[in-house]
């Protein structure tokens, strides 16, 4: 009588069908500012290096101010003479007034007095304004942190000119982070209703949970991929590697999960080898619910059933076929015996 074929099987288990799909992201901090002067000029001291902490009004770094003082001292100058003009053309004026009463001057004079005392005060008020712009300037050439945080990026040295508005320092929240990946197109409607789940390259057993925070609404132009920014349970360190896994229940019905190569057909439709507990093979037609790369969700066969999941076209109703485990045992009890 020939031996029992050996075969490889997996036993059925039900579950709701998940559909699990995993992103590469990195973790960012959510409010991140670039900082910059308001000015143009030479950078004359930098005050910071990427990674130190920072609080809000701390220097970060200042400009040769050289010119912005002359210009201040200019504005300066420029005002007090307007005040001297303006005290003059007001005494001018008082005097006329006084003057007028008796008929010693005329009303035109008197006129082109008031009109000179306005104009004269008109002036020294906007030269004013020309003095407080050119302190606000002067102000401007030393740059201070508009936030606390880390410093996560410095693009200036000393030395170098930078132009009004450039960004030359970043400052970002560390208590604040978040998880950004790129989602492809083909899967987003699944990733808008999934659950996510993340683990950090440098810890991958410690996972956390996160929250979807927002989706972009545009792809993006060279990789067609939307920009998706998730929410962390826990705070976790600026620039580290992260692995995010999206899982959603893809149907409420119960299905259990086969490799495809358990897959065979029964009068053109889908069905499993099944094995008895007396290691018996019979055919079982199956519901096919869904494929993946290399499993198929099925539904059919009674819980804990083993099935066949390779060589199923070498099967046979009626084979007798020997299962690895049993064959364990039964070594383990022919030793024992012997013994």
């Amino acid at each position: 009588m020939p031996a029992p074929r050996a075969v490889r099987t997996v036993e059925i288990n039900y579950d709701n069908a998940r559909d699990v799909s995993r992103y590469v992201g990195t973790v960012q901090s959510r409010h991140e500012v670039d900082q910059s002067f308001r000015v143009g000029g030479k950078v004359a001291q930098r005050k910071v290096d990427v990674g130190q902490v920072v609080h809000e009004g701390d220097i970060l770094a200042v400009l040769d101010d050289n010119d912005y003082r002359l210009a201040e001292e200019a504005s300066q100058q420029q005002w007090s003479a307007a005040v001297e003009q303006t005290r003059q053309a007001e005494s001018d004026r008082q005097r006329l007034t006084a003057l007028k009463a008796d008929g010693s001057v005329s009303a035109a004079d008197d006129e082109r007095a008031h009109t000179n005392a306005q104009t004269t005060r008109a002036t020294a008020e906007a030269e004013a304004r020309k003095l407080e712009l050119a302190r606000n300037r002067l102000k401007y050439t030393v740059l201070r942190a508009s936030r606390s945080g880390v410093v996560t990026a410095v693009r200036i040295e000393a030395g170098q000119v930078v132009a009004e508005g450039q960004p030359v320092i970043t400052i970002a929240n560390p208590d604040e982070s978040e998880v950004v990946i790129d989602v492809p197109e083909d899967q987003l409607s699944v990733f808008k209703e999934a659950h996510f789940k993340g683990a950090l390259a440098s810890a991958p057993n410690e996972s956390f949970d996160a929250t979807l925070r927002e989706l972009s609404p545009q792809a993006a132009t060279q990789t067609r991929t939307y920009r998706a920014r998730l929410k962390p349970a826990k705070a976790l360190p600026l620039g580290a590697t992260a692995t995010v896994t999206a899982e959603r229940v893809m149907t409420s019905v119960a299905v259990a999960t086969v490799p495809a190569t358990a897959l065979t057909q029964s009068g053109g439709q889908p069905a499993l080898w099944t094995v008895s507990p007396e290691g018996v093979v019979d055919l079982e037609r199956v519901a096919v619910w869904g494929y993946r790369n290399d499993e198929v969700l099925v539904t059919g066969p009674r819980a804990g059933t083993l099935v066949v999941t390779a060589g199923v076209q070498k099967m046979t109703s009626g084979l007798k076929v020997a299962l690895p485990n049993a064959a364990i045992n039964e070594t383990d009890t022919t030793q024992q015996a012997a013994r």
